[in-house]
């Protein structure tokens, strides 16, 4: 019984991620490493205004960058002919995505820990709309707010021009946190963004320059309404999609990007936590002499099944488990503890009697 008793504190939590890289990788098919990153096959996530431009090209191509000495994602926006994907025209867009099309990684959900992790670079004379020019945004799919980005970086022309984080959880846009534009301007710099997503969830963004490491822009707030209500799941977008209503504000510009990092983090489970992912599943009939049927059981909350006997050894199951049905017919009668594992962690420990 110690050994059975050391076996179960021991199983106890574990961190577990899925992170996608998207990098540059020199000149040519750019568009077509986008897609084969951040959507499904034959999929398109990349919103540009190629269709009122054709004579310019793509509008994300790549190039070498000396600064970070490898290739990186450059991002065009001319003040003129381009729009939005030829759908509006008050505004342009050259942006990348992740959304309904796009694996299933890559799609925040409540409950969620994502940390995104991207690097850009703005010309040293960046002119912003006094309107938007939004460079990232978190948005919602579905849900009556998903008109609406939960989290906006945008770049507005001011005294000075400056950087503004924006939230919302509904439809009330709020400014969380501005910086001075000058510090962005010319300047490779990487940003770390996570988020925990829920109502009762949490938000933090760090900003560096990379060149001599300054924290240059910073914001963390551990009790934030992270989820907008109605939502199907929350995505994120980087580029350059800015306001025409002063173009003569404005100036054609290039925006570079590398190293785009999305980072699931399942985030550490305790004991309680993994005993409601599987309170429901049970087992019938119990005790058993031939088979056990798990009831309410399915992929969220188990993809391995283990069996130990009363002392704590375990039991070869191997080729007895078979559509959450357990064959338990030659075994010993007596007590038996059937463990259910998703990914490295146990969610349930249930006693099976077998007669």
């Amino acid at each position: 019984m110690k050994k059975l008793l050391l076996f179960i504190v021991m199983i106890n939590t574990y961190v577990t991620t899925s992170q996608v890289v998207l990098e540059a990788d020199g000149a040519g098919n750019t568009y077509e490493l986008i897609n084969s990153v951040l959507a499904l096959p034959n999929r398109d996530v990349v919103e540009v205004p190629d269709c009122n431009h054709a004579a310019f090209g793509r509008h994300i191509d790549e190039v070498f960058d000396t600064d970070l000495n490898k290739n990186v994602f450059r991002f065009f926006a001319h003040v003129t002919p381009d729009n939005d994907r030829c759908k509006t025209f008050d505004r342009q867009r050259t942006e990348i995505k992740s959304y309904d099309n796009s694996p299933e990684n890559l799609k925040a959900v409540v409950g969620e820990t994502v940390v995104y992790k991207w690097k850009f670079k703005i010309s040293s004379d960046f002119k912003p709309s006094a309107s938007f020019t939004h460079i990232h945004q978190i948005k919602s799919v579905g849900g009556s707010y998903a008109s609406i980005p939960m989290i906006t970086l945008t770049l507005r022309k001011s005294n000075p021009d400056r950087l503004e984080l924006r939230y919302t959880p509904t439809n009330d846009q709020k400014t969380l946190k501005t910086a001075d534009l000058d510090l962005f301007r010319g300047n490779w710099v990487a940003v770390t963004e996570t988020i925990k997503f829920g109502n009762a969830g949490s938000y933090a963004i760090e900003i560096k320059k990379i060149a001599n490491n300054q924290v240059v822009f910073s914001y963390t707030d551990s009790a934030i309404d992270a989820w907008q209500d109605g939502a199907e799941f929350a995505r994120p977008k980087w580029g350059i999609y800015r306001s025409l209503n002063q173009p003569e504000d404005l100036k054609d510009e290039a925006v570079l990007f590398a190293d785009f990092s999305i980072e699931e983090l399942t985030g550490a489970l305790s004991v309680e936590d993994l005993k409601q992912k599987a309170a429901s599943i049970i087992l019938y009939p119990n005790p058993s002499s031939k088979a056990v049927v798990f009831k309410n059981a399915n992929s969220e909350n188990y993809d391995a099944v283990e069996m130990y006997d009363f002392s704590g050894r375990k039991i070869s199951i191997e080729n007895r488990v078979k559509k959450n049905t357990l064959d338990v017919s030659g075994f010993s009668k007596g007590l038996y503890f059937i463990v259910f594992k998703k990914d490295t962690f146990t969610t349930k420990i249930v006693k099976c009697f077998v007669k």
